[in-house]
């Protein structure tokens, strides 16, 4: 088995920023913690399931030093004098994927030659997030509570206007 050098910081680095449980990681990786201190070294089968397991993305774990990530959109997630956690693993690749869907649903949408949405950019960031939200589910023909009927994103993407899944 060939053994791949991944420099310790950078599975720490992983390893911190997936948020895992210790125990967890360590019953799926029971060489993680020989790895971590450099004592021994993964197959490149493992680290591919470690990355999988962290949210890495596998090219990470080859960097000279962990890299630096930043939310690619504004952040108000901080509440006044705290300072701002470090985005989880979850949280970034949940906003990269949104932001792959957006761009697929604006070049579907120009290439169809639809219409203009009448919503877009109609709300200040002052106006009651209640009353946007409502506006836009007026828009886009859905009823208040919608959601609570499907039980899946699936289910969510077939959900058809007159009301039902």
């Amino acid at each position: 088995m060939t053994r791949v050098q991944i420099k310790p910081e950078l599975l720490r680095w992983a390893c911190e920023r997936s948020r895992m449980d210790a125990l967890d990681l360590r019953a799926r990786f029971p060489h993680v913690d020989g790895w971590v201190r450099g004592e021994s070294q993964p197959t490149f089968k493992q680290v591919e399931s470690f990355a999988k397991a962290t949210h890495t993305p596998i090219g990470f774990l080859f960097l000279a030093e962990p890299p630096v990530e930043l939310i690619p959109i504004p952040d108000f997630r901080k509440v006044k004098g705290t300072p701002l956690a470090r985005p989880s693993a979850d949280l970034l690749e949940t906003i990269y994927a949104m932001q792959r869907r957006q761009d697929w649903l604006r070049e579907d949408r120009i290439e169809s030659e639809s219409a203009p949405l009448e919503f877009v950019a109609s709300a200040r960031l002052q106006d009651d997030p209640v009353g946007v939200g409502k506006e836009i589910r007026r828009a886009a023909g859905l009823a208040d509570g919608w959601a609570r009927e499907v039980r899946t994103w699936q289910e969510a993407v077939k959900f058809d206007l007159a009301g039902s899944p």
